[in-house]
């Protein structure tokens, strides 16, 4: 026992003091020993290989899901995703959030529900929170800054737009009309990266401020972007017709040329015609008011507006006189019966019953008659945005007709089928002469080779390239793991499951484990499949060099010196057998 533990002593302390290259192959000998733990390693790591590759190929395309966020809306956007358990990550340049793009409109949707990102204009929820007293002063201030937190907001949800800035300089009034000063306002667009604003969008924008700011007229409003571009010019830039109005002109003239390519692409097909319109519109406002007189009527056709008839007579009976009383009361005696005059058929007396009237009586008569007269008054407001004039342009492609070879070829149109397609024309825009309408057809070949030239072949298709790099990912990961198996884990299963052979190295009595390709030198001992018992290799093989034999030996020497307890264990094997 105690030569067993003086041996055991010295084999720990000859392991605590041998090198690290003795450790090394201290645990390379072990690791031979058990040859599954190196296949588990091996395979272990083929394993871990693969799977990378695997996540690697599968890994979720980031798209941006907010761009040039505050600091503080980016942090609380990063807790909600961080308590949500959702993947993120920054561009290069810090200046927009990336997550998943099968996730992305899911989370606009639920961070807008919970009002992020909130921004950094002040609406009108500045009101809500106002000290007791405040100012009057301090009331209009935070009332405009409220109303441009507001305006911003709006402008902001439009598309191109990423921030606005809006500053109002309210208007004062005053009761001196000099001392009055009207609202103006500036607005700072800052635009999405790549996007544009056009003119109408930026008329849009003019008019929301004008019409939210009391007394703002749509002038005193501008608009700047992020490059200091100033983008609301006056009158389109001097052509004297706005953005709204130009559109409506560009409507105009492709309705009036859908309308004629409509009518003849069933006739001529839709790749043989092509047209073109111009319209002249007027964007004028006129008011026209018109008072017109006529002259009198007959009598029985017009109007009697007023009548006023006077008759005075004195006849020859005289006049109550005397003193008032009973006497002067009296009425004088029985009257004579009246006389009937006669009238003419406008029902006045006839000329002859008037002079002998005036013969007999001093009669006085006067008859004033008002008629109406004729007026007529019109008001005239004329259509914004009439039509004035158009001219048409049309192109009609060769008709394609087989000849007497039966070959096809294309013939030009005759006079008869051009005169019908420029009636059709007519009707379809609605021709007019009184107005100025101009029309042309023109029958001409097409030039087709740039058409047959733009075909892209199959494997130019995006869906094809698309296809291609997602199955070269799945290629790559199968690659990579037929290498893992080819480079790592089969040599270290065809190293450790080959039979070991055992040889006598000679002038040492022990025996060598060589592998399949090594090779013993002539008259060395191998072991028999047989027998137990060991007997000298017969056949030669082929002689190594002398240096390589002496290498192995001064190997062999050197195990048995580092880790004699491994020599005992190989003994004792041999000893076990033989009994």
């Amino acid at each position: 026992m105690s030569n067993g533990a003086t041996t055991q002593g010295r084999q720990d302390s000859t392991a605590s003091s041998a090198p690290p290259a003795a450790v090394l192959a201290r645990l390379q000998q072990q690791l031979s020993g058990n040859p599954l733990i190196a296949i588990l390693i091996g395979g272990a790591a083929v394993i871990a290989i693969v799977v990378a590759l695997l996540m690697w190929a599968r890994a979720p395309e980031y798209r941006v899901l907010y761009s040039n966020l505050s600091e503080a809306d980016g942090g609380r956007i990063i807790n909600e995703l961080d308590s949500r358990g959702i993947a993120y990550r920054f561009s290069e340049g810090g200046s927009a959030l990336l997550v998943p793009g099968e996730s992305v409109h899911s989370l606009r949707l639920q961070l807008a529900e919970q009002g992020l990102p909130h921004g950094g204009n002040v609406g009108f929820e500045l009101m809500d929170n106002q000290a007791f007293g405040v100012s009057e002063f301090a009331e209009q201030v935070n009332y405009q800054r409220g109303l441009e937190g507001e305006l911003s907001r709006s402008i902001e949800s439009l598309g191109p737009v990423a921030r606005a800035r809006v500053h109002l300089a309210m208007a004062r009034s005053s009761v001196f009309v000099r001392d009055r000063e009207p609202g103006k306002a500036s607005v700072i667009v800052t635009l999405e990266s790549g996007r544009t604003i056009g003119d109408s969008q930026v008329s849009a924008i003019i008019h929301m401020v004008s019409s939210s700011v009391p007394d703002l007229a749509s002038e005193n409003v501008t608009v700047v972007d992020q490059n200091g571009r100033l983008l609301s010019q006056p009158n389109a830039q001097g052509r004297g017709l706005d953005a709204t109005q130009l559109d409506y002109v560009a409507e105009v003239e492709r309705s009036f040329r859908q309308r004629i390519e409509n009518i003849l692409a069933p006739i001529l097909g839709q790749q043989n015609v092509r047209a073109q319109v111009t319209a002249q519109v007027d964007f004028s406002r006129r008011e026209e008011t018109s008072e017109r007189y006529g002259p009198n009527q007959p009598p029985n056709e017009a109007a009697v507006r007023s009548r006023q008839s006077s008759l005075s007579f004195n006849g020859g009976d005289g006049v109550a006189m005397g003193i008032p009383g009973a006497l002067s009361n009296t009425p004088p005696g029985t009257a004579p019966s009246p006389i009937e005059l006669p009238e003419d058929e406008n029902g006045e007396l006839a000329e002859e019953a008037q002079e002998n009237l005036r013969a007999l009586n001093n009669l006085q008569q006067d008859d004033v008659v008002n008629y109406e007269v004729d007026r007529s008054v019109s008001h005239v407001q004329h259509r914004q945005g009439q039509v004035m004039r158009l001219t048409a342009a049309v192109v009609v492609d060769y008709r394609e007709e087989r000849d007497e070879e039966g070959e096809w070829q294309r013939v030009p149109l005759s006079d008869v089928e051009v005169a019908q397609i420029e009636r059709l024309v007519r009707q379809a825009i609605g021709f007019s002469q009184a107005r100025g309408d101009e029309i042309e057809v023109v029958n001409s070949p097409f030039s087709r080779v740039l058409e047959d030239e733009e075909a892209l072949e199959w494997w130019q298709s995006p869906e094809v390239h698309e296809l291609a790099l997602t199955l070269g990912r799945y290629l790559l990961v199968a690659l990579g793991a037929l290498l893992g198996y080819l480079l790592i884990l089969r040599p270290l299963i065809k190293r450790h499951t080959q039979q070991p052979v055992l040889a006598n190295a000679p002038g040492t009595g022990l025996q060598v484990r060589v592998g399949d390709d090594s090779e013993v030198a002539e008259g060395e001992l191998e072991s028999d499949g047989d027998d137990d018992d060991l007997r000298p290799y017969q056949k030669p093989k082929r002689k190594r060099r002398s240096s390589a034999y002496e290498d192995h030996l001064a190997e062999l020497r050197e195990l048995a010196q580092e880790d004699p307890r491994m020599i005992a264990m190989i003994v004792r094997s041999w000893m076990n057998k033989h009994e």
